[in-house]
């Protein structure tokens, strides 16, 4: 892509404080958007190759939204977590093992994709998050949920697609956890807490493609109490 064109998009983003540059083979972020740091509310530069996100994200302070799916990210820089207006943030199909330690600090996400990378748990620094309201972990390679899930502020957590074969108790402390996703996974019966159906918040249960068949779920103590809250909020959307 030439300079002329990149130029054409930083004036647009100017205007509209929105850079959108997708699909268009960069392999790297591009350093001219730092003239923009006050401007920006969204940057897209998803379906790209990128391999590294600069120290100089940290810089761009009004950000609301940040997408960078399918890319070649292996980590993300500390300064990322300095997005204090950040709200929602897309990294699908990348190759993620690990989130920085300050990711706890991006106080104002509600909204966080990472399906489709190389993550091994669900990681500590979203329990921090107190607006946090979707998270897709969804085609990652967790193989438990643990403890600190409890904390955890989502209303939806999508585990879908992962090789989870344990999974905290706490998970049914969730205050405001309504809709938990673990289809596909490798999850007895017998490893689901039954808290979950008897005494959680949690009115959509997916679990599908798991080690046992859906009718057995039906036969636990608490499904009465789950089915109860899941026709309530059936009603609720109908």
């Amino acid at each position: 892509m030439g300079n002329s064109a990149l130029k054409a998009h930083l004036e647009t983003a100017q205007k509209t404080g929105v850079f959108q540059l997708t699909g268009k083979g960069l392999n790297e972020f591009p350093e001219d958007l730092q003239k923009l740091t006050s401007n920006l509310r969204t940057i897209d530069l998803s379906n790209n190759k990128i391999e590294l996100l600069p120290p100089l994200i940290g810089k761009f302070s009004f950000l609301k939204s940040l997408a960078l799916n399918n890319n070649k990210l292996t980590s993300l820089p500390e300064e990322l977590c300095k997005l204090k207006k950040l709200e929602t943030l897309h990294l699908n199909g990348n190759h993620l093992r690990q989130l920085p330690a300050a990711f706890g600090q991006l106080s104002a996400l509600k909204t966080l994709s990472l399906s489709g990378n190389q993550l091994r748990t669900v990681p500590t620094q979203l329990s921090g998050l107190r607006h946090l309201d979707v998270v897709d972990l969804s085609k990652n390679q967790i193989q438990n949920v643990p403890d600190t899930v409890g904390e955890l502020q989502a209303i939806e957590l999508n585990l879908n697609q992962n090789q989870i074969s344990q999974i905290s108790v706490q998970i049914s402390h969730c205050p405001r956890l309504k809709v938990l996703r673990l289809e596909e996974n490798c999850l007895e019966l017998s490893m689901l807490p039954q808290s979950i159906l008897s005494d959680s918040q949690i009115s959509l249960l997916a679990v599908e493609g798991n080690l046992f068949e859906i009718k057995k779920l039906r036969e636990l103590e608490g499904y009465d109490k789950y089915m109860e809250r899941f026709t309530a909020t059936k009603k609720k959307f109908a």
